[in-house]
């Protein structure tokens, strides 16, 4: 491969590549390395990844008993302004149930506290936390026991983000970055909303990339009818994490049947039909890119009304073209793939969530049961239909590791729905340009920009790509260049 002034000129053989080498300014051996286009991860909380890479650590957990001393020895070590920890799974810790406020109390005495699911969608909430936001007592999905989901939870979380001082913030969202560009990401999709983040994160992100060399970021606020907001900070839609519904781990996430381990919940909707409507309109007319959260059967049928109600106030030509999106779309039928198709809706999933959550003995067949939980993330059928898939990672919620979500993908546990290794790095690359509106990045040629990651690799298939068997090591990024600017090379890296 052959670079000129941040553009691929040539790419061939070794054979061809000698006539370049007496003219070449610098010539590069990467013994043997694959040269990918970089990754596009589609779904990204850039502040609360690097928070989460600060805070405590409570993926993977084996015991309630674990998390709580991981909780007290973090309060123990630092003089942070509040504790937040990422990630504990109570379906992990057997009977018990979640770690309570109590619990938080003591582990961690006198200090504001926020330790959320792994999901997100809840969490467990200290005293002093909530001296500091009384109100949540009155809000829909408080529990006494520090237990906050719905309204609760959004409100604890701005409560937990007013006590992360700007500069805190900014590191993180500088850590975040310098992580993706550790992971062979390119470029993120910023998932920013009210309950999540803060508009000034936008500022921050480009006082971050003016000082030094990042993935690129593409920018989404999920909050209805801010249009101006979107216009000031270059955003590229009102999008996102604008939520109807919540996930299923909480049990939020809003089903047409009820959820099969608690027979008195069906989960909860934020938005109507009418509202995603409105929303799409809005959005369409100002060239905007709506889109939504949706992970339950119930969310997903009142964002197809509004899309379809949309579709019939503008016309299906306007809307198309106005490239909206929806996050997640874990359980999706046949005719709502038809809609998406249809309407030029773009679907930004995660794939680590069926790793770590899909097949017969995990999270989602215990939630739902093994019949829905066989027809979820139905990836290889979106794809057939002509759907466009964007991977992410929903980071902090699963890593930034996007081979991880590639060979997820490929050994997705319904195997009817297991997409080829090409098809699954294109979603994960040419799809998350795509879904942000961007045709014509993701793949390296000649006259593009130099924009690739290079990688430490095992096996691969004919076209070059990993096999990514289970039983081999995922590569291993040792560059990663953006228009021609290295913004990641591992130490003794020959780049």
């Amino acid at each position: 491969m052959a670079i000129e002034d941040a553009t691929i000129t040539w790419i061939g053989d070794d054979a061809a590549a000698a006539h370049f080498a007496p003219d070449a300014h610098r010539v590069v051996d990467l013994d043997g390395a694959l040269v990918t286009p970089c990754f596009v991860d589609a779904h990204v909380h850039l502040a609360q990844t690097g928070l989460a890479a600060r805070g405590v650590g409570l993926y993977g957990v084996a015991t309630r008993d674990e998390a709580l001393d991981r909780v007290a020895r973090h309060a123990v070590g630092t003089d942070d302004p509040i504790i937040l920890g990422f990630g504990w799974d109570e379906t992990r810790w057997g009977p018990g149930g979640t770690i309570t406020r109590d619990e938080v109390d003591r582990a961690a005495p006198g200090r504001p506290a926020y330790l959320a699911r792994v999901d997100g969608h809840s969490a467990v909430v200290s005293s002093a936390l909530l001296e500091r936001a009384p109100e949540l007592t009155t809000l829909a999905g408080w529990s006494a026991d520090g237990r906050v989901e719905r309204d609760a939870h959004h409100r604890a979380r701005v409560a937990a983000d007013r006590l992360v001082g700007p500069a805190m913030r900014t590191t993180a969202i500088r850590d975040a970055l310098r992580a993706a560009a550790q992971a062979g990401i390119g470029c993120v999709h910023e998932i920013g909303a009210p309950h999540l983040s803060q508009l000034d994160d936008f500022a921050r992100i480009e006082a971050i990339r003016a000082e030094e060399p990042t993935p690129g970021v593409v920018c989404y606020w999920g909050e209805p009818g801010a249009y101006d907001a979107a216009a000031e900070h270059g955003c590229r839609g009102l999008a996102g994490d604008l939520c109807i519904d919540g996930s299923i781990g909480s049990r939020t996430a809003a089903m047409q049947e009820p959820y099969a381990d608690a027979a008195d919940r069906r989960g909860h909707t934020y938005l109507d039909e009418t509202q995603v409507r409105d929303h799409v309109v809005g959005c369409t007319r100002r060239g905007l890119q709506a889109g939504f959260h949706v992970i339950g059967d119930r969310a997903f049928a009142a964002a197809a009304a509004g899309l379809r109600a949309a579709a019939a106030e503008l016309g299906v030509a306007a809307v198309t073209g106005a490239r909206h999106r929806l996050e997640h779309v874990e359980m999706v039928d046949g005719v709502g793939i038809a809609l998406l198709a249809d309407l030029g809706v773009s679907a930004s999933v995660q794939p680590a969530f069926d790793a770590a959550w899909g097949g017969d003995d995990r999270l989602y067949a215990a939630r739902l049961g093994a019949q829905r939980a066989g027809a979820m993330n139905p990836f290889a059928a979106m794809a057939a239909a002509g759907v466009g898939l964007a991977f992410g990672s929903d980071s902090p919620v699963t890593p930034l590791a996007p081979w991880a979500g590639v060979r997820a993908a490929v050994q997705h546990r319904t195997p009817a729905q297991r997409l080829t290794v090409t098809a699954a790095f294109a979603a994960h690359t040419q799809g998350g340009w795509r879904a942000a509106g961007n045709d014509s990045a993701g793949w390296l040629a000649a006259g593009m920009p130099a924009t690739y990651a290079v990688w430490d690799t095992h096996d691969t298939t004919g076209g070059g790509l990993p096999e990514l068997h289970p039983d081999v090591p995922l590569p291993l990024c040792t560059a990663t260049v953006i228009d021609g600017v290295a913004v990641y090379n591992l130490e003794g890296a020959n780049l």
